[in-house]
């Protein structure tokens, strides 16, 4: 496949570089304004680096872009007149409705939106896909390259704003919560190396549980809580200062806000 990133920043270069491992591409382009933070990617075989957008839509069939929201309409009227048929049209935008980019572009173009996260740069990325009436026929292509790079659900589009809640800010959510148990695992005496390992392993392992098993997380906890025991005394203890609330609350105030956002 012939890919091209326009706007290779945080997320952009995370796909790049699963692309990359995963020998996803034929050629890729990124484009950035300031290349000099990302020459580095020129290394690899087959990857072009230029900050000329133009340059990219022209060399390339699926376009995958990745820019800030507020640069995001800018660049699209600037390429838009590139676009031909064999093109496939991917926004990895927040909050930037399949609608507007229809409204700058027209219809007749194969649009899907998707909303990965950062875990796309090691291919443990969750994706969540939708499209236009015209993207439908084009959807597969996009589900099948973030399937190499992790998983992908398509969904109504009504609930990518909530996708992204739980998806791309849910990495920071359990990031947070990984460094939480390596603080306690220090209090417990371990080193910091030590703590960070065993809190990362065991929730890899929590979760591989759940994909592999298909049961509710309730079912894992009662294999590990017996009467009296410490398991659960200290999941009383969690969820009487708040564990469970908190989280929910939090989910809840990032979804209220990325609705703010968009309606800037």
């Amino acid at each position: 496949m012939k890919i091209a990133i326009i706007g290779a920043g945080n997320l952009g270069l995370s796909i790049a570089k699963g692309l990359i491992i995963n020998n996803a591409v034929t050629t890729l382009y990124l484009t950035k304004r300031n290349t000099e933070s990302i020459k580095s990617m020129s290394e690899y075989d087959n990857v072009n680096i230029t900050s000329d957008n133009r340059e990219a839509v022209e060399n390339s069939d699926i376009l995958i872009f990745a820019v800030q929201p507020n640069h995001f309409e800018k660049i699209l009227v600037e390429v838009a007149d590139l676009f031909t048929e064999n093109h496939v049209i991917i926004s990895t935008i927040t909050g930037f409705k399949i609608e507007s980019i229809e409204s700058l572009i027209g219809v007749d173009n194969y649009i899907i939106r998707s909303m990965p996260n950062t875990a796309i740069s090691v291919g443990k990325s969750i994706t969540c896909v939708c499209s236009n009436e015209k993207g439908k026929k084009r959807i597969d292509v996009a589900s099948a390259i973030f399937n190499r790079l992790g998983t992908s659900i398509e969904i109504p589009e009504e609930q990518m704003q909530a996708a992204t809640v739980i998806c791309a800010s849910g990495i920071a959510f359990w990031m947070r919560l990984i460094r939480a148990t390596t603080q306690g695992a220090i209090q417990l005496g371990f080193e910091s190396h030590i703590a960070q390992e065993m809190a990362m392993q065991t929730c890899l392992g929590a979760a591989t549980l759940l994909e592999e098993s298909g049961n509710h997380p309730e079912e894992e906890i009662d294999k590990v809580t017996t009467p009296r025991g410490c398991t659960i005394e200290g999941l009383n203890e969690m969820e009487h200062q708040g564990l469970s609330s908190s989280l929910i609350k939090g989910i809840v105030t990032s979804f209220n806000k990325i609705n703010e956002i968009s309606k800037m």
